[in-house]
């Protein structure tokens, strides 16, 4: 299950327009923390889609929003996040949209280690890959969420649109579980010099802050890649020290009655 598509293949669905996008209603499928008020919950969800329509391929659909996209975020509340999309909105506005499409390509389908496919991080190409995106999928049923296979569960655009779509708490879980797939991916792209670091940047800031065991983990994946297939390998083993994996990876969730969500943003047949 190679990480590299074709770039050729075609992509996600292009971004909705931007005043459907910040009046979009978060749908809520776990609780909410205390901690957060409704506005403070609402904006993290409408900063989490901001870097999912970022993160796709700009297509003409995307490049024409250019400018709304700027507005949307320099109205964002100041914090870290929005600093740090500022700053790429301020790139990506000024870019010949060939230009841009050509460092996209480089950037997340011409190298491994910025590759946007998270599960690659934990499991490289092996069985227990498989079994990853499948508890991804039943992650997002249980919550009521139909991708309509779109794209693979594990896309990070997509992972993101969960997230917003479902909230702090369970939504967030596969972000937080892919900790250390995200850091490298920004990594790569900081070693690169590409401005897609500070997408990046604006998401690793709402996540709790990396570990010391987090940090080794991702030298060690950045020094020897992810792992490789085993002859007689168990993909539904456990993890033994010095894996890439976090705890509770594969934590099935509970089921729920599937709800269609509303279909804006759409997201249409795109390359795996």
């Amino acid at each position: 299950m190679s990480p590299l598509p074709s770039p050729s293949a075609k992509r996600l669905g292009g971004p909705p327009s931007i005043p459907a996008l910040v009046r979009t209603r978060v749908r809520a499928a776990v609780r909410r923390p205390a901690r957060l008020t409704p506005e403070e919950t609402a904006g993290r969800a409408l900063t989490l889609r901001l870097v999912s329509l970022l993160l796709q391929y700009p297509d003409s659909e995307l490049t024409s929003a250019r400018a709304e996209l700027t507005t949307v975020v320099e109205a964002l509340p100041a914090t870290p996040a929005a600093e740090h999309l500022a700053r790429f909105t301020d790139w990506f506005a000024a870019q010949d949209p060939e230009a841009l499409e050509r460092h996209y390509v480089e950037m997340f389908d011409l190298r491994r280690k910025s590759s946007l496919y998270l599960t690659y991080y934990l499991h490289g190409d092996t069985r227990r890959r498989g079994m990853a995106l499948l508890t991804l999928n039943q992650r997002y049923r249980a919550a009521g969420w139909d991708t309509d296979g779109g794209e693979l569960p594990d896309h990070l655009p997509v992972v993101l649109e969960f997230a917003a779509l479902a909230g702090p708490g369970g939504g967030e879980a596969p972000l937080r579980q892919h900790r250390r797939g995200l850091e490298l991916i920004h990594r790569a792209l900081t070693d690169a010099d590409s401005p897609y670091r500070h997408v990046l940047a604006a998401l690793l800031t709402l996540l709790p802050p990396p570990t010391e065991a987090d940090r080794a983990a991702v030298d060690r994946l950045a020094a020897e890649g992810p792992p490789n297939e085993e002859v007689g390998l168990d993909p539904y083993g456990t993890y033994g020290e010095g894996e890439f994996a976090p705890p509770g990876t594969f934590v099935p969730p509970m089921a729920a009655p599937p709800t269609r969500v509303p279909p804006t943003p759409t997201i249409r047949e795109g390359h795996r």
